[in-house]
């Protein structure tokens, strides 16, 4: 069946939909939780969790690198679960993570925003006004987020295959939706080159991440392209020892027997103030 990727605005009861879901499904679900069980096998802790989960950079030069780093491992996370199949990926823009992969059913849970505060002052037992502020910044940081990282709007409901106004219908009904949806056979038979596919974009992340984490590359201003195992590099790079650091840094991670150089040098100078 297919996977599902679930984009939410805080308040609409996502959440709860979303463990009624898989446990109709029997899916997985990748939420918070999920991925802090997980982050420790990847080198995560709770703490960079806390600080890249969901959240724009801090537009710093190094705090920025090391987010992206830190980034792209979380995103790895998802991606070797969705390899697996039959998950829920939630939130964490998963539904750009997947891009072309056909066999993702991309749902989206939207409601007016003071019914969503009203919510979550009674869920929480907490003060409207303070409600208030917690989900205008939770809508500020994870529209922030996936505008900066995929350049998208998050709120564009051709991005989605199902949007749902969780004010208008109950959530038994939209969860309902959601399992014939899944089952459709068009997301069936998508499956076999889906897997493909995935294979190509996690080698691609893993090989996207070690070259963050080793910092021997300043920028990563080069596309990675990759296909069966061959890793193609295109772009440019500030010096001949960062495209031979970039081409020795790839052709290391597992999985790859091929590094392809299309890398060109360009150097430059820094600006004096």
């Amino acid at each position: 069946m297919a996977i599902i990727t679930i984009s939410r605005e805080m308040g609409t009861g996502a959440h709860a939909m979303a463990k009624e879901l898989a446990k109709k499904l029997k899916y997985t679900l990748v939420d918070g939780s999920k991925i802090a069980e997980l982050a420790s096998r990847y080198g995560l802790t709770d703490e960079i969790l806390e600080r890249v989960d969901e959240k724009p950079p801090a537009y710093i030069t190094a705090a920025d690198r090391l987010q992206a780093e830190y980034l792209s491992t979380m995103e790895l996370i998802l991606l070797d679960c969705a390899r697996e199949g039959n998950v829920i990926l939630y939130g964490r823009a998963g539904q750009y993570l997947l891009h072309g992969v056909r066999n993702v059913l991309r749902v989206r849970f939207i409601a007016p925003f003071d019914e969503r505060v009203e919510n979550l002052a009674e869920r929480e037992w907490i003060d409207p006004d303070l409600a208030r502020d917690i989900i205008r910044k939770s809508d500020h940081q994870r529209g922030g987020f996936i505008h900066f990282y995929f350049d998208k709007d998050w709120q564009n409901p051709l991005e989605y295959d199902l949007v749902f106004n969780t004010s208008f219908m109950p959530q038994s009904s939209i969860v309902e939706c959601i399992v014939a949806a899944a089952k459709d056979q068009k997301l069936k038979d998508a499956e076999e080159v889906a897997k493909l596919l995935l294979d190509d974009l996690i080698l691609r992340k893993r090989v996207q991440a070690e070259l963050l984490r080793l910092g021997k590359i300043e920028s990563l201003h080069f596309k990675i392209e990759s296909l069966d195992g061959k890793i193609c590099l295109n772009g440019h790079v500030h010096s001949d020892e960062e495209r031979e650091q970039a081409v020795k840094i790839a052709g290391k991670v597992k999985g790859v027997s091929k590094v392809v150089d299309n890398l060109q040098v360009m150097n430059y100078k820094p600006l004096k103030e």
